[in-house]
């Protein structure tokens, strides 16, 4: 019979949590690192290395949260640390145009045929604020289309009913977002289309764009069904709206054209997140020349960043998407995580366990579930949550560090050896016995 083992020592993390909560509401920068859902006080990352992290106490783990998503080559990759060295020697930010913003967006450009120009931000956030503005002047329309439990960043016209950061604290949405706003956003579910439909009757020529993320996995892994998502892009282009595509987890991360590939599809907008600049804070949104053209100073539509296109977020980029554009690189990593998911259906399977594993590409999530297919926000239990967290903490136990809410999805990089891998088989499923028991 498996047993739990004894806690790691958080002492040196605990110590550094209470002296944040001096400086930070909560102790924290962003709310989910606050460990509110799951057993124990934060970790302190102190290091990181190939798929392993190490905190403030010297505890070490095999890292499948992977900064939510964009070290798909793991940490401290040695093309990506060369090129970010090599460019600080040079300047860290000039807030004027370099010649590595062209060698980025000629990168992208060649490889992903979804979009014909590009604009470099800061942020995911930024990106999809961008975009927002973007499709709301090209159409001279207000309001826009999301679905419950798509995270989309915290803009406050987007802040409604979003992904697991609301959720994880009981939320649906956040003070200090106007009404004017939140009004703006029509929330729809996930997988309805007469609830669409219904929308874009109630308020005909009045909707910009609907934004969905390319895979819903930020309240899970809600993957939809290709005909779901062809009715979107039908939809939209009747009705005179824009169909933006969320790609800031899904984009370089399912493949060099993300979902949209997958569903192959055409949206119009597309937005981007950290991993393209390896790591470091950067974001992106892209779409057709002709809806590129409104953006300022060629157009209408403001947005600037004195941070966009910095030297050192380019150069750490343009190393790390010319290891991803290389032959056969999403194939092998998506046969890996397949293989990592089956062996643990397996024994799921023959444990006859309450949980189910949805995966995409090289991204997995459990749900604690009897349900065959999850699309909607509102078909997961937060009951179910309960048993993540004590996964959570036996894992952590075991030196494996997942993110700290069950809402989260986990990611496999290039840098999980076999050796890895194996080792987090084992002790996942000493975990689910011990869940289970």
């Amino acid at each position: 019979m498996t047993t739990s083992v004894s806690d790691i020592s958080r002492e040196k993390s605990a110590e550094l949590f209470e002296k944040a909560k001096q400086y930070f509401p909560g102790g924290v920068n962003s709310p989910v690192r606050a460990f509110k859902s799951v057993y124990g006080t934060p970790l302190f990352i102190e290091r990181g290395d190939k798929a392993h992290l190490w905190d403030a106490d010297g505890n070490e783990f095999i890292d499948y949260c992977c900064s939510w998503g964009p070290l798909i080559l793991g940490h401290n990759n040695p093309e990506i640390r060369e090129a970010v060295q090599n460019q600080l020697g040079k300047g860290l930010s000039f807030g004027a145009p370099t010649a590595l913003e062209n060698e980025l967006a000629e990168l992208i450009l060649n490889n992903n045929k979804k979009i014909e120009k590009i604009r470099f931000v800061s942020s995911g956030t930024e990106a999809v604020m961008s975009a927002i503005r973007l499709a709301r002047g090209y159409t001279k329309r207000d309001k826009i289309v999301k679905f419950e439990g798509c995270y989309h960043g915290h803009s406050d016209s987007l802040l409604v009913k979003a992904g697991s950061g609301l959720v994880t604290f009981g939320e649906t949405s956040s003070a200090g977002v106007p009404k004017a706003f939140a009004d703006e956003t029509i929330v729809i579910a996930l997988n309805d289309k007469e609830a669409l439909k219904k929308v874009f009757a109630d308020f005909k020529d009045q909707i910009a764009a609907v934004i969905i993320e390319g895979v819903p996995a930020n309240n899970g892994l809600l993957i939809q069904d290709k005909e779901y998502i062809k009715f979107l892009r039908e939809i939209t282009k009747t009705n005179g709206a824009l169909l933006i595509f969320d790609e800031v987890i899904t984009g370089f991360r399912l493949g060099f054209e993300g979902a949209s590939k997958y569903y192959d599809i055409q949206p119009d907008i597309l937005t981007y997140g950290k991993i393209i600049g390896g790591g470091m804070p950067v974001g992106a949104y892209g779409a057709s020349k002709e809806l590129m053209s409104c953006i300022s100073p060629d157009g209408a539509v403001y947005q600037a960043g004195t941070l966009a296109g910095n030297p050192v977020a380019m150069a750490a980029g343009i190393a790390a998407l010319s290891i991803l554009a290389q032959p056969g690189f999403y194939e092998k990593l998506e046969q890996t995580t397949q293989a990592f998911v089956e062996e643990l259906r397996s024994f799921i399977a023959e444990r006859g366990y309450q949980i189910k594993i949805f995966t995409i590409g090289s991204i997995f999530w459990f749900a604690f579930t009897e349900q065959e297919k999850i699309q909607r926000a509102d078909q997961i239990d937060p009951a179910s949550m309960e048993f993540y967290k004590k996964m959570h903490r036996e894992l952590l136990n075991r030196g494996v560090y997942f993110g700290p809410s069950g809402y989260e999805v986990g990611f496999i990089s290039a840098a999980h050896t076999e050796e890895d891998l194996t080792q987090t088989l084992a002790k996942i499923k000493e975990s689910l016995d011990i869940v289970f028991q």
